[in-house]
């Protein structure tokens, strides 16, 4: 199977490198940006076309939210000139006010936000126009290295003795790119043998949290490594902001259809915590073997 990757530098782009390097089913090839033409697909005649999402869309810039709703319906005209099927990951950001109950597939986003219609706008789009698609909504994204890679911003912060200010009234299933890259490949290969369950479908991991407790056991367990290894390191704090005073606001997606269909786990995001902080102490270390096997582990 061949798969046409846009964004290179995207947390989930180079998770799914290093996911195709450890099986030798998949061939990928990564563009450095969102730009694709007609052209290119006839060049390159993947199986299927990735697009990464655009992590915290609520509070980016309102012109990078415009260009990638504008990026994606470009992408998604020329799949449809050449019968490429289209996978497009999306933020769970995208149902602005949260549900009280767990989200299912069907419910499509309804935000007030500007930006966020856009990106709406361009999904109901792409259902009506591609027939073969994956729309993909992630929970909160989380790697140690590329763009939008949440958690190693994180960390570069608290070591640098910075304090973090985290939402404690904000409820969601933070997601592991790694795990995303795993289920995203393992989701297109069935694709690719005929399965045709093509549609939308909710992925994130488990165990709903606040923002502020997931970025403090983040503190927690990077102080507990550092003084494992013996050093002293003045930490950064988390201070907790509450915009939600009556209630928190849940975005807590239901990854059952994702299971049912295509047998897609969701994955505890503690455990892809820990080890994507025992992979960043043996880089700390300058050791990139041990480092690369942690990451693979």
């Amino acid at each position: 199977m061949k798969l046409l990757i846009l964004d290179a530098g995207h947390c989930l782009s180079l998770a799914l490198a290093r996911e195709a390097n450890r099986r030798s089913d998949v061939e990928l090839l990564i563009e450095p940006g969102l730009a694709l033409t007609s052209e290119r697909l006839d060049e390159v005649r993947p199986d299927a076309l990735v697009i990464p999402p655009l992590s915290r869309p609520l509070t980016a810039d309102p012109a990078s939210v415009t260009a990638h709703a504008e990026a994606v319906m470009a992408c998604m005209a020329a799949c449809r000139s050449r019968d490429v099927p289209l996978t497009w990951c999306v933020s769970d950001q995208l149902y602005e006010d949260g549900f009280d109950s767990p989200i299912d597939e069907h419910v499509i986003p309804e935000p007030r936000d500007e930006g966020l219609r856009r990106l709406v706008a361009a999904g109901d789009r792409i259902r009506a126009e591609l027939p073969r698609h994956l729309i993909v909504r992630l929970g909160p994204l989380f790697a140690l290295e590329g763009g939008h890679a949440w958690l190693g911003e994180l960390l570069d912060t608290l070591v640098a003795g910075d304090d973090l200010r985290a939402e404690s009234d904000v409820i969601f299933c933070p997601t592991s790119a790694d795990a995303v890259a795993m289920a995203l490949i393992g989701m297109l290969q069935q694709q690719h043998c005929g399965a045709e369950a093509w549609g939308s479908y909710h992925l994130a991991g488990t165990e709903p949290v606040s923002a502020y407790t997931f970025v403090s056991m983040v503190r927690t367990q990077l102080a507990t490594r550092l003084e494992g290894r013996g050093e002293t390191v003045a930490l950064g704090g988390v201070k907790a902001l509450s915009h939600h005073h009556d209630q928190p606001l849940r975005r807590v997606l239901n990854c059952r259809r994702v299971l049912n269909v295509f047998g897609v786990h969701q994955k505890p995001w503690r455990l892809e915590v820990g080890r994507m902080l025992d992979a960043w102490c043996l880089a700390r270390d300058g050791d990139p073997a041990a480092s690369k096997e942690a990451d693979q582990a």
